[in-house]
């Protein structure tokens, strides 16, 4: 059984066979010869109940846009790549280092822009977001924590969706030239509208094209012409 999980440095498998673990570069050696067949066979018999059980609940209650925020924490909490850990709800953070973090959030706000808009009382907005000095962030990079996190259903919406603006444009490149600010040209991003949801990936390049901070954010259709209008006009 493969799992994915998200660290800031990088996402990797975590790979099991019967009673014996072995995570990508760390052993857990399992002395079986030790432990009665079938006690072995009860606990197998409980681990498959309990991630049986984890992957109805989170095919059932999904921290999607749309959702409750409720809902939205059930979901975080049985999701075996985020790992949250006691405390938090809405807001998932993983830290190797200060030069490595991670980031997920769901919040029932617009995106973009802070804006006095009703919510409607649903989770509006999912964000990943990854901060790298070591490493770098990359399009792929993020990509792949879109399908780790969300799964195979969503990954295929974002892939498929229509690229609605993406930038900087030649007008963006030529402003930061004209007003002296390196910014407008080192934002780097697009937006997707998918059949189910909206997409936002955005990297901030350096000088030298590396970049060290970057973001995908999942949230809903509605809220495209907002994001849209303020990309456009930054």
């Amino acid at each position: 059984m493969n799992e994915i999980v998200v660290t800031p440095g990088r996402i990797r498998k975590k790979q099991g066979t019967g009673d014996r673990g072995r995570e990508t570069g760390f052993c857990r050696p399992v002395v079986q010869s030790l432990v009665p067949k079938t006690l072995r066979s009860t606990r197998r018999f409980f681990t498959v109940g309990l991630s049986l059980a984890l992957g109805l609940l989170a095919g059932r209650v999904e921290a999607l846009p749309g959702q409750t925020p409720s809902e939205a924490v059930v979901w975080i909490q049985a999701n075996p790549t985020l790992r949250p850990v006691r405390g938090e709800k809405l807001l998932v953070r993983k830290s190797d280092t200060p030069a490595q973090r991670f980031t997920f959030s769901a919040t029932p706000l617009q995106v973009g822009r802070a804006s006095s808009g009703a919510t409607g009382g649903i989770i509006r907005t999912e964000e990943i977001s990854f901060f790298d000095i070591q490493n770098g962030v990359t399009r792929d990079r993020l990509q792949e924590a879109l399908r780790a996190i969300y799964g195979p259903t969503v990954y295929q919406d974002y892939t498929q969706a229509r690229t609605l603006y993406a930038y900087p444009t030649q007008k963006t490149l030529d402003q930061s030239i004209n007003r002296d600010a390196p910014l407008l040209a080192a934002l780097q991003g697009e937006v997707r509208e998918g059949d189910r949801y909206a997409y936002w990936l955005e990297i901030a390049r350096q000088k030298n094209s590396f970049a060290y901070t970057g973001k995908i954010t999942v949230f809903l259709r509605d809220d495209l012409p907002k994001l849209e209008a303020e990309l456009r006009n930054r």
